[in-house]
């Protein structure tokens, strides 16, 4: 990118990795088969987040910093509509077609792609709501608050089924904290496993069925955590912040191993069914 990458993701099919950046804003896609640049395509503002709902880069959806949500096929650009508030976050819920969009509200805007509309918002007890994900087993919702609560729905009868208060439990009596934490990362692992990310630098390793973390790690730098992945094969957690991403194991929170690069991290996934990471970062 010419300036700043801001997120990457790797296709379902592992053939496609897709990164946005700026400046000028703009996405481009390369393919690993070729290790070749597929396409770049330019965009009217700063992508915030996007997914890909297909296997390869067929159908993409955007998240833009001007509330407008961008549909991409094949050969370009399909359609673009607007959310009422500015967005953070948003998840897919394949089942029922629903993308789940969080930002600054307390509402979470549900717009269904085989419908075309917008369905009734769910109704949350935050004030904004900074990320979200949805379980690929059960379905599952959760949302994470800029009050320190991660907050799970049942999308078939969209009622609030579990509230978590991860700012409480995120406080060690060796750790640090200036200001209250708000999640700023949130990830699911199977049918029970869910790791939170706060803006204070602490991940919290949670299973569904208790209110209590199984582990609490601190970064020590005070940042937020960017992103948090799940490495199945030797059960490790990735955490990254801005300054580093940390490898550790998700049974014991023992260290594995540490990335420190020179430029500031924006964004951190994984390539599927290896050890390969892509990191996006700033110049």
């Amino acid at each position: 990118m010419p300036t700043v990458c801001t997120t990457i993701k790797v296709s379902k099919d592992g053939q496609y990795i897709l990164a946005t950046g700026t400046y000028k804003p703009r996405v481009r896609c390369y393919d690993t088969y070729q290790l070749s640049l597929k396409f770049e395509r330019c965009l009217d503002s700063e992508v915030v987040t996007f997914e890909t709902l297909s296997d390869d880069y067929s159908k993409i959806v955007f998240l833009h910093n001007d509330r407008y949500i961008e549909f991409h096929s094949q050969s370009g650009f399909y359609y673009k509509t607007r959310i009422p508030k500015f967005g953070r976050d948003f998840s897919y819920h394949y089942p029922s077609c629903d993308l789940y969009f969080v930002g600054a509200s307390s509402e979470v805007y549900r717009l269904n792609l085989e419908q075309g509309r917008y369905l009734n918002p769910l109704q949350t007890d935050a004030a904004e709501n900074n990320v979200c994900d949805i379980n690929s087993v059960h379905g599952l919702f959760a949302t994470g608050t800029i009050e320190g609560r991660v907050e799970c729905w049942d999308p078939r009868t969209r009622n609030r089924v579990g509230l978590l208060d991860c700012a409480l439990s995120s406080v060690t009596a060796d750790s640090e904290i200036n200001s209250l934490p708000t999640i700023s990362a949130l990830k699911f692992n199977g049918a029970l496993t869910m790791a939170v990310g706060t803006s204070t630098g602490q991940v919290l390793l949670y299973d569904l069925r208790s209110d209590k973390p199984l582990l609490v790690k601190d970064h020590q730098y005070g940042l937020p955590i960017k992103t948090v992945h799940f490495q199945d094969s030797l059960d490790l957690i990735l955490s990254a912040d801005s300054r580093i991403i940390k490898m550790w194991n998700k049974n014991s929170g023992k260290i594995f191993t540490s990335l420190e690069p020179e430029h500031d991290i924006n964004d951190v996934c994984l390539y599927p069914s290896s050890g390969m990471q892509c990191v996006a970062m700033s110049h």
